[in-house]
């Protein structure tokens, strides 16, 4: 697959092609993870995903095809479980205390890192067409930070001195960071450190000491 400056969009698939596509991708995602974006190639793909050329050529006919549907694939699992009830859309401290505990009690989150980050640290050494997407990425995660802080401010939780997107990014930031230095030391601390002292941060600008607590709205 050679790079190119446009990306073929993905055709309604049958159920099987779906599941064939999602294998490739989950494959590529975890070569390009251990081995880098160039050093990724049609017969490792083929080999690691059981498919044939052609299967590979007809889902992704350019590297630069594949590495935008990987930066979505990845994209949408780090979304979704972001977005999920589990952190009740983020409105609250408690929400990103238990979004920190997630990672810092994962014992080998330190081994694994963020796989958006890792991906996001490769493609920015390479020539692909594809900084915008990752970018985008980046800002939909940062957003629902954002939101979130934003409707704690609307919810009388923060005062009005909190900037949501200043604090969503030294959120975000401190994760990424931390999840580097943590990767780095191969030890969770890094990790923890930041990500507790961007919490304590966000906490003052709590209103009250409940500010934490879910509350009905």
């Amino acid at each position: 697959m050679q790079p190119t400056t446009a990306a073929r969009e993905p055709r309604e698939l049958t159920v099987k092609g779906q599941a064939t596509r999602a294998r490739i991708l989950e494959h590529a995602a975890e070569i390009i993870y251990t081995k880098g974006v160039h050093a990724t190639n049609n017969e490792q793909l083929r080999r690691a995903a059981g498919v044939s050329g052609s299967q590979l050529n007809h889902y992704f006919p350019t590297k630069e095809s594949l590495v935008l549907a990987v930066i979505a694939w990845q994209a949408e699992r780090v979304l979704t479980f972001h977005r999920g009830e589990r952190f009740a859309r983020f409105d609250n401290l408690d929400a990103f205390r238990a979004w920190a505990a997630v990672y810092v009690g994962y014992e080998r989150a330190y081994q694994e890192g963020c796989s958006l980050g890792s991906l996001a640290s490769e493609i920015i050494k390479t020539d692909l067409d594809v900084h915008d997407e990752l970018a985008n990425a980046f800002d939909q995660w940062r957003n629902i930070f954002r939101d979130g802080i934003e409707h704690m401010r609307q919810l009388g939780r923060l005062s009005a001195e909190a900037e949501p997107t200043q604090l969503a990014n030294l959120l975000l930031a401190a994760f990424q960071g931390g999840m580097l230095l943590a990767q780095v030391a191969r030890d969770i601390a890094p990790l923890k450190d930041a990500l507790q002292t961007a919490i304590d941060h966000l906490e003052t600008f709590a209103t009250s000491p409940d500010a934490g607590i879910l509350q009905a709205l």
